[in-house]
C-alpha cells in the first residue's frame, strides 16, 4: 500500500472561545492510502489540549505508514488494527483514528459499499446536531442563536466558564429567550469547582438547560460522579473519559460519556465504548473536534446509537475543504456512496495519481504470491 500525507490549515469562521482558550485556526494532516488504484482517506488534526502539533503527527503518521507495509491488502491491515496490532503501543488515539477513517474508506470503495454498511448497520444514520455558541457577549449569543434556528438547528450547546459565572447565566438567558424551543446543553470544559457546580446547576435547570458537559476539572473523576450523583441536570464526562477504561471507570455513575473518535482511537474503540455503556444508565454522547467533513465522516457513520450528537466542528469553519456531511440545516447525514461518502471539495484528484502537495509516505505493497492476504 502506498501511504501520503498533506498539512493544511483549517481557518474558522471567527474564534471560538472556551473556558481554556481561545483558538481562531488550527492545522490538519490528512492521509492517503492508496492500493491497486483506489485511495482513502483519514484526518488527524492538532490539538494542544492533547500535545499533539502539526509536526508530531506527521511523524506518526509517516511511522504508521510503515507499519501499514506489512499487511498485503487494506481488509488484512484492518483486521490487524481491529485486533490491536497496528499501530505501534503509544501511538496517540487521534493517529490510530485517523489510520482507521482512511482504511474504513478504502475497504468500503473496494467493496462498493458505505462504511455504515461495514459497521453493520443497514441504513444511512442521520442525526440532529448540537451547535457551539462560545463565551461571547450575550447579545451576539442571541443573535447567533436567532440564526442558527431559522437555519434548522434544534439543539445548542453554549460554552460556559467565564470569570464570571453570571456572564455565562446572561448568555444562556438570552439563547433560551432566543431560541425558546431549542435544546440547550452546557460546557463549561472543566471551570467550575464543586461548590461552583452545587450553586450554579439548579439556576440552569431553571432555565431548561438538558444536561451539563464536563462541569468539573478534569482528573477527578471520583468528583464528578458524585457530583452527577446529586446534580438536578444529567452530567456528561467529556475530558475525565477518554478511553474505554474510563469509560469502565465511570459508566452507571455519569449520564453520560462524549465519545470522540480523536480522543478514544476511533470507530472500533467507539463501538467498544458503546457496548460497554448499553444498559449501564449512562448514555452515548458523539462529540468531536474542530476539523473538516473529512474527520468528522466516520462519527457521523456511528450517528444513530448516540443520545446527544455534537458534530458540528465542520461547521466552524470559513472553508471546509470536504464535502459530504451535510449539517448546515442542523441535521448530520452519513454519506451513501461507497467508503466515508465525502469528497474534496474541488474534486478527486484521478486514480492513480497523486494529489499536489501530498507527500509519499510508503510505497505499494505488492501481493504475495498466490493472492493471499498477510499474517494478522
Amino acid at each position: 500500500m502506498k501511504v501520503s500525507q498533506r498539512t493544511v490549515r483549517l481557518e474558522l469562521t471567527e474564534p471560538l472561545r472556551i473556558s481554556r482558550s481561545t483558538m481562531a485556526a488550527r492545522d490538519a494532516v490528512w492521509l492517503a492510502i492508496e492500493h491497486q488504484g483506489t485511495r482513502g482517506y483519514g484526518e488527524a488534526v492538532t490539538s494542544t489540549y492533547y500535545g499533539l502539533d502539526a509536526a508530531r503527527l506527521g511523524r506518526l503518521l509517516h511511522d504508521a505508514a510503515r507499519e501499514l507495509a506489512r499487511c498485503a491488502t487494506p481488509e488484512s491491515a484492518l483486521d490487524a488494527l481491529r485486533a490491536g496490532e497496528l499501530p505501534a503501543p503509544g501511538t496517540p488515539p487521534a493517529v490510530t483514528a485517523a489510520v482507521e477513517s482512511a482504511l474504513l474508506d478504502l475497504v468500503g470503495k473496494r467493496a462498493g459499499v458505505p462504511v455504515h454498511r461495514l459497521l453493520g448497520a443497514p441504513e444511512a444514520p442521520h442525526a440532529a446536531t448540537a451547535r457551539t455558541i462560545g463565551i461571547t457577549p450575550y447579545r451576539a449569543a442571541a443573535e447567533q442563536a436567532r440564526r442558527l434556528t431559522r437555519r434548522g438547528f434544534s439543539v445548542l450547546k453554549i460554552k460556559a466558564g467565564a470569570p464570571d459565572p453570571e456572564d455565562d447565566l446572561d448568555r444562556v438567558l438570552a439563547v433560551r429567550n432566543a431560541a425558546p424551543h431549542a435544546r440547550l446543553l452546557l460546557d463549561p470544559n472543566g471551570a467550575w469547582s464543586p461548590a461552583m457546580a452545587d450553586a450554579l446547576l439548579p439556576r440552569y435547570a431553571g432555565l431548561g438547560v438538558e444536561a451539563v458537559e464536563q462541569p468539573l476539572a478534569p482528573g477527578d473523576p471520583e468528583a464528578l460522579a458524585a457530583l452527577a450523583a446529586r446534580s438536578p441536570l444529567p452530567v456528561i464526562a467529556d475530558e475525565d473519559a477518554v478511553g474505554f477504561e474510563d469509560a469502565r471507570r465511570l459508566a452507571g455513575r455519569v449520564h453520560g460519556i462524549n465519545v470522540k473518535l480523536a480522543k478514544c482511537g476511533g470507530v472500533t474503540a467507539a463501538l467498544r465504548i458503546a457496548d460497554l455503556l448499553a444498559g449501564s444508565g449512562t448514555a452515548l454522547m458523539l462529540g468531536c473536534l474542530t476539523a473538516s467533513s473529512l474527520g468528522l465522516a466516520p462519527a457521523v457513520h456511528l450517528a444513530d446509537r448516540a443520545r446527544w450528537t455534537d458534530l458540528d466542528g465542520h461547521l466552524l469553519l470559513a472553508h471546509d475543504p470536504w464535502t459530504g456531511i451535510g449539517g448546515t440545516d442542523g441535521t448530520v447525514r452519513a454519506g451513501r456512496e461507497p467508503g466515508l461518502g465525502v469528497r474534496p471539495v474541488h474534486g478527486a484528484p484521478p486514480p492513480g495519481e497523486e494529489p499536489a502537495g501530498w507527500e509519499t509516505a510508503g510505497q505499494e505493497t505488492p501481493m504475495p504470491a498466490g493472492g493471499g492476504e498477510a499474517a494478522q
